[in-house]
């Protein structure tokens, strides 16, 4: 089979493995910020790079391979969100808008830091650094220069951290894998250009 033709087998296996009861909300995703409500059927794959749900059985995804997967969900259990943060994506504010859009205050909420690069493999232009210190002073201690002048090591965890906090949010659990060295356990669009992607999950049970 070709790997067209063989996904939707591979997409059925992880929704029977994961004992997911309704429907996977497959995103393309772009690196952006619009976050797409599952609850609303959809005849083709929206540009997101963010789904939520409130309702059981409607099952919020994200691939990654070194961007950064962030799942949230309420303490009452009422509302589940995935958001694919690149650095892209963390800057122009993803997260804020995955916030927004589940309609929670954010001392509500808890969220987790999937697998993404870390801090000793992730490294950036000064462009990158300048973009997120513009919007968070705070942001300065999540980049190292690297052995390459004019070129940071960062951390994408910290960096989500600074954003999240800054939005209200501080229940942020998770973080601490490096996709690109742990070669065992993750693909990395980093160390292999030519590679898989893993997904994120979170959804609602009845």
């Amino acid at each position: 089979l070709s790997l067209h033709d063989a996904l939707p087998i591979y997409r059925a296996r992880l929704q029977q493995v994961a004992g997911i009861p309704g429907i996977l909300n497959w995103l393309n995703q772009v690196h952006g910020i619009a976050v797409h409500p599952v609850s609303d059927r959809y005849e083709r794959v929206p540009d997101a790079d963010a789904a939520c749900a409130h309702e059981a059985g409607q099952a919020c995804i994200v691939m990654t391979a070194d961007c950064l997967p962030v799942l949230f969900c309420d303490r009452a259990g009422t509302v589940v969100a995935a958001a694919h943060a690149g650095w892209r994506g963390l800057a122009a504010g993803v997260l804020e808008a995955t916030v927004d859009s589940l309609g929670v205050p954010g001392d509500e909420l808890l969220v987790w830091l999937g697998p993404a690069i870390g801090p000793q493999a992730f490294e950036v232009g000064g462009e990158v650094r300048d973009a997120f210190v513009a919007a968070h002073a705070e942001a300065r201690s999540a980049f190292v220069p690297s052995a390459n002048p004019g070129r940071f090591m960062a951390d994408i965890y910290r960096l989500a951290r600074i954003r999240l906090g800054a939005h209200g949010v501080t229940a942020v659990h998770g973080g601490g894998f490096c996709t690109f060295s742990d070669t065992a356990r993750f693909y990395s669009y980093r160390r292999s250009s030519r590679t898989g992607r893993f997904a994120s999950l979170v959804w609602l049970q009845d």
